[in-house]
C-alpha cells in the first residue's frame, strides 16, 4: 500500500491543531498487538513532534480528525470531547429506502475489548446517535449521522438496529454494492471477478466543530474521498 504524504491530508492547520482528511485503510493510532503499520499518529508525530490525535476513526472509515500540536492544545480537545462540545457529523450510504428525519437512537453499546461490539441494556454505556436522510436512490440512502456520544462502531451498530446496515458493512450485515447490479446490461468478462464499487463500508466522517484555544468555533468539512465519491456519482446515475 501506498502510504499518503501527511501534508496533502491537511484541511486546517494554526498553532495548536491539524485536522487531516484520513485516508480509508490507515488506522488512527498504534493498533494493540503493535503491526509497525503507518499511522496517522506516527505520520503526525513525524510532521510535528508533539502532534496527538484526539480521537479515533475505525481504519475503514475516512474523513476528518483532530490532531493537538501541543500538549496545552490536547487537554483543550480532550476536555471539549468529554464534555460532548465537538460536532461530528458523518455522511453513510445504507442498503435501502429509509426516511430519518432526527431519528434518534438510544441503544446502550457494550465493547467487549475484542472488536466485539453488540446492545447490551443492561451492562452496555450509554449511546445516542442522530439519524437524517439526505437523499433517496431506488436501492439505497445517503444519511447524515451525528453520535452524541463516541462509543467504537457506535454509528455502524446503530444504523444496523433500524435495518438500515452501511453498505460493504460485513459485520452488521450490510451488502458490498456492485456495479452490475445498477446498471442494466452491465456485463464483466467471464473471467473476471466483479469487485465491488467500494472495498470498505461506505462511511465517511464530513464535518467536525471544535473550538479553538481562543473559544473561536473551527468549522471542517472534509471532501469525499475518490471511492465514496465514485460511489455517489454510481448512484446518483443508475440508482435516482
Amino acid at each position: 500500500m501506498k502510504y499518503p504524504n501527511f501534508k496533502d491530508l491537511i484541511l486546517f492547520e494554526n498553532n495548536d491543531f491539524i485536522v487531516v482528511n484520513k485516508p480509508p485503510f490507515v488506522a488512527s493510532l498504534d493498533e494493540r498487538g503493535g503491526s509497525g503499520e503507518v499511522n496517522i499518529l506516527r505520520l503526525a508525530k513525524q510532521y510535528s513532534d508533539d502532534a496527538q490525535v484526539c480521537h479515533r476513526l475505525d481504519k475503514e472509515t475516512s474523513g476528518a480528525i483532530l490532531i493537538a500540536k501541543t500538549p496545552e492544545a490536547y487537554r483543550h480537545a480532550s476536555m471539549q470531547f468529554e464534555r460532548r462540545k465537538v460536532t461530528k457529523i458523518y455522511h453513510a450510504v445504507v442498503d435501502g429506502q429509509f426516511t430519518f428525519n432526527d431519528l434518534l437512537v438510544d441503544l446502550p453499546i457494550l465493547n467487549d475489548g475484542n472488536k466485539n461490539v453488540t446492545i447490551d441494556r443492561m451492562e452496555g454505556k450509554r449511546a445516542e446517535t442522530y439519524f437524517n436522510s439526505l437523499k433517496y436512490y431506488k436501492h439505497y440512502t445517503l444519511v447524515e449521522c451525528k453520535p452524541v456520544t463516541g462509543r467504537m462502531h457506535q454509528i455502524r451498530i446503530h444504523l444496523a438496529t433500524q435495518r438500515a446496515s452501511i453498505s460493504g458493512d460485513h459485520m452488521y450485515k450490510g451488502k458490498p454494492v456492485y456495479l452490475s447490479a445498477l446498471k442494466k446490461n452491465y456485463r464483466i468478462s467471464k473471467d473476471d471477478e466483479e469487485q465491488p464499487i467500494m472495498k470498505r463500508f461506505a462511511l465517511h466522517a464530513k464535518y467536525l466543530t471544535f473550538k479553538g484555544m481562543d473559544e473561536q468555533d473551527i468549522l471542517i468539512d472534509a471532501p469525499y474521498p475518490k471511492d465514496f465519491a465514485t460511489l455517489i456519482k454510481l448512484l446518483d446515475k443508475f440508482d435516482s
